[in-house]
């Protein structure tokens, strides 16, 4: 079966260099799935979960926004943030989302409620992602 190489860099550097069978993203217009010869396309990133599948077996990325580019051979995936589930500190994900839960509440102002609110759908991203290992 062939392979699309993938790659997911952040700022701070590379997270993941490896192949998959099938990429699966969550893009802003809805979910897609990305196959070895799939179209060149770009895509912007939601706050989600990157699935990498390879034979019987998915390996989960909580993505934080960014870009994915699309070539036939390989996928790029530019991330404001990016975690593997298998480095996710769960205890602190459970605290951040704790922590922007009790903001949400006491924030009045419209900008700061919105900031709060990415705080929160980042902390809940890494809890579902570690949670779907």
């Amino acid at each position: 079966m062939q392979t699309i190489k993938v790659n997911i860099v952040t700022p701070d550097g590379p997270v993941s260099e490896t192949e998959a069978d099938m990429v699966i993203a969550a893009t802003e217009t809805g979910e897609i799935g990305i196959l070895p010869g799939h179209i060149a396309m770009v895509a912007p990133l939601q706050i989600g979960a990157l699935r990498l599948k390879k034979g019987s077996s998915t390996e989960n990325v909580a993505v934080h926004g960014g870009f994915i580019e699309v070539r036939p051979d390989v996928v790029t995936v530019l991330a404001q943030h990016a975690e593997m589930a298998s480095n996710i500190d769960i205890e602190r994900a459970k605290r951040a989302a704790k922590r922007a839960e009790e903001a949400l509440r006491a924030k009045t102002d419209k900008l700061e409620a919105q900031l709060v609110e990415l705080d929160l759908k980042r902390a809940m991203n890494r809890i579902k992602v570690y949670e779907m290992k």
